[in-house]
Order: C-alpha cells, then structure tokens, then sequence
C-alpha cells in the first residue's frame, strides 16, 4: 500500500498494514520510494500521512476513542 508525505508529497510504501490500522501505534515503518534502489525502512508519523488521492487518513486509523469524540 502507498501512502503520501504531507509535507512534499513524496510516496512512501507501507510494509505493515496492521501498524497502519491500529489506532494505538502513532507510527509506521515504510520505504520512501526514491529512485530504482531499495530504500531502508523508515518510521513515519500517521499525523504526516495521507492516501495518494490528498484525502487524510480514516480517525479510526489514529485515535483509539474516536468513538468518543
């Protein structure tokens, strides 16, 4: 799955989608996609990231209360 950095719109290839979903991790590990080479695993802020289309990241993703909001 690819996302895209906020800030520079660079894509990023997520390695676990199971981090990404759960609203407890504030983080993920991804690679940047930078050129042919492979790049090395990367932590990346959720709050920095968006889907390719622009469109933020579902709250569930993010906020493990958001049912409570």
């Amino acid at each position: 799955m690819f996302l895209q950095l906020k800030n520079d719109g660079e894509l990023i290839k997520v390695s676990d989608v199971q981090q990404l979903i759960n609203p407890n991790a504030d983080s993920i590990e991804a690679k940047q996609q930078r050129g042919q080479e492979e790049q090395p695993l990367e932590s990346f802020k959720k709050a920095n990231l968006v889907f390719p289309s622009g469109e933020s990241l579902p709250r569930c993703w993010m906020d493990a209360d958001y049912k409570n909001g």
